[in-house]
């Protein structure tokens, strides 16, 4: 192997996961990991567990497995603890939820009454559908920034922790744009003072990380940690931060889709989505202003990746829509229909009709899993700032300002599977392959 260019330091003592919201996805992650731990299931999903990265040619026959090729902490190394503004403990909460079986929850019943959720920051302002009662009482949200930063600080002493990571799997807040008080750090902080209306309790939670220097990733499609303010304090504090949204289901599908109708220039006339959902995220999403923010995150998708400005022919003037609705009886296990109607050869109209029936979290959860991997090795091997080689697992991933997001699903794993090579000194894939027919 070549001479390594990233100096990572090694993950050593316990890995603290920190998890505001804990539901569907992250009782399901945290069920998950035990379970595998305990050689009771395995991680599908997960390429932190099962992926490989190709290294050198292909006639090299170098393969080898994501988690022996870069130092990735161990699964036996994780401390959970969360924040919830309802009090039910994981166990009960994965019970609730009704993701996984109860036979298997109940092998895993005394690690998971373990986790209990500390009051959470949180305001119905910005979540209508839910109703918490198991919150922060301090007035100002400063107050309950500094609230959290002592759930961490106690969470980090408490569990001799020297690494910790904080990935949002809480519910989609009403669509908020970027403000004025968004812009700078001094703006930010007079406006937690101030209790302005901009700054939702996502954002809170994602300054408390950064001022701890804990990794952020964000699971929700809501502003959080996408604003200059943040990204900038991460950047001064040497902390990665990632997202926007998990990419789990049906958008995964359009990210894999539409860049084969660009690869083979087909055109499209139109793309509808429609989605039903039964869970705690299908029950927020019933609010129009909650539901705005995921369909801003949704529809962006196509457009990035057909490019019409530059293929006005084949993609100008497309039909898109999106639509969610609140169907309590299918619970936790979402179906997806997508009809899209192309274009061939001579203009000649044809469709693709998909129906995806889905399980929300079963697809998040090994999501968060990466997540929580990625970015505190990000962390060891100082990377800071943003993390756009993890966009792979957003719906709309951060970027630097001059940057458009790339959401091609394949362009996306060859970044993330370069930057994995980059930080070990291994030469990057192009996939030329002319020195073969030299």
């Amino acid at each position: 192997m070549k001479e390594t260019k990233i100096k990572i330091l090694e993950p050593k003592g316990k890995l603290g996961v920190l998890l505001p919201g804990l539901g569907a996805v992250s009782t399901t992650f945290i069920a998950g990991v035990e379970a595998i731990k305990r050689g009771l299931a395995l991680p599908i999903g997960s390429l932190t567990q099962l992926s490989t990265v190709r290294l050198g040619k292909r006639t090299d026959n170098r393969v080898v497995p994501i988690k022996e090729f870069v130092p990735l902490a161990d699964l036996s190394d994780m401390v959970f603890g969360s924040w919830d503004p309802i009090p039910d403990d994981a166990y009960i909460s994965a019970v609730k939820a009704g993701v996984l079986e109860i036979g298997l929850i109940d092998k895993l019943r005394p690690q998971l009454e373990a986790i209990k959720p500390w009051k959470a920051v949180f305001s119905q302002k910005y979540v209508s559908r839910i109703h918490g009662t198991h919150v922060k009482k301090e007035k100002s949200k400063r107050e309950q920034a500094e609230a959290l930063i002592d759930d961490i600080e106690k969470f980090k002493k408490q569990n001799k922790l020297e690494r910790m990571v904080m990935v949002w799997c809480g519910s989609t807040e009403i669509y908020l744009e970027r403000q004025p008080v968004h812009e700078t750090l001094k703006a930010f902080e007079k406006a937690m003072e101030n209790n302005h209306e901009a700054i939702a309790p996502s954002m809170i939670y994602a300054y408390a990380a950064i001022k701890c220097g804990v990794p952020f990733a964000n699971g929700a499609p809501n502003l959080t940690v996408d604003i200059p303010a943040l990204v900038d304090l991460a950047r001064k504090k040497n902390v990665p931060v990632s997202g926007k949204d998990f990419k789990s289901g049906q958008t995964m599908l359009k990210t894999a889709i539409a860049p084969m109708l660009k690869a083979r220039m087909l055109g499209l006339d139109g793309w509808y989505s429609s989605n039903i959902l039964g869970n705690r995220d299908g029950e927020v999403l019933d609010d129009p202003m909650s539901f705005k923010t995921k369909e801003e995150s949704k529809l962006s998708v196509l457009d990035y990746i057909l490019q019409p400005k530059l293929y006005p022919q084949l993609y100008k003037d497309y039909y898109h829509k999106v639509r969610i609705n609140y169907y309590p009886p299918r619970g936790d296990n979402k179906e997806s229909w997508d009809n899209i109607d192309i274009r061939g050869w001579l203009g000649y109209p044809m469709q693709i009709k998909m129906n995806f029936l889905c399980r929300d979290s079963i697809l998040a959860a090994p999501i968060v899993l990466d997540l929580v991997l990625f970015m505190d090795l990000a962390q060891r091997a100082r990377m800071r700032g943003i993390q756009e080689w993890l966009s792979f697992y957003f719906k709309s991933p951060m970027t630097a300002p001059q940057l458009y997001p790339e959401h091609d699903l394949f362009i996306q794993l060859m970044k993330l599977k370069n930057t994995l090579r980059y930080l070990r000194g291994e030469d990057l894939i192009t996939h030329l392959g002319m020195e073969y027919y030299d």
